[in-house]
């Protein structure tokens, strides 16, 4: 459930101003499901700059691949989310990439870097932050756990 929790909470967080008012320009999606090429991937939260996709395609799945993903991160499949899948948006082009864990209470961001996603920033515990690629705004980070 702390999984489940932090994804709702973090969606909720980010929608309203960058899908629908304040800063905008985002589509933000639920766990999406992408396909590029053999590789198929269910993100937590993936959202793609309105220029790259104006608008939500009537599809069952993208190709295209997002900008930004987050994965809500879990012992079960940690090393997976930290390893392949990393790798695959690394090569796909994915700009940003936000690990969040909520039995650690942290949010780890990444940037692409020279092919891969590299750390870029650490969070810990209930602190405001302001994390790319949505620094527009203070994300308080206590609200993904409680």
């Amino acid at each position: 459930m702390p999984h489940a929790r932090a994804a709702t909470k973090l969606a909720a967080k980010l929608d309203d101003p960058f899908d629908f008012d304040g800063p905008g320009g985002w589509i933000l999606l639920l766990e999406p499901e992408l396909h590029f090429g053999n590789d198929v991937l269910v993100r937590d939260i993936a959202g793609w700059r309105r220029e790259r996709l104006p608008s939500v395609p009537d599809v069952a799945y993208l190709t295209l691949a997002p900008d930004w993903i987050c994965e809500v991160v879990s012992p079960s499949t940690e090393s997976i989310d930290r390893g392949k899948k990393l790798r695959i948006y690394a090569r796909e082009g994915v700009v940003h990439a936000w690990l969040v864990d909520p039995l650690r209470r942290t949010l780890e961001v990444l940037a692409l870097e020279s092919g891969s996603l590299e750390q870029i920033e650490a969070h810990h515990g209930g602190a405001s932050v302001r994390a790319r690629p949505f620094d527009a705004i203070a994300l308080e980070l206590h609200a993904l756990w409680i």
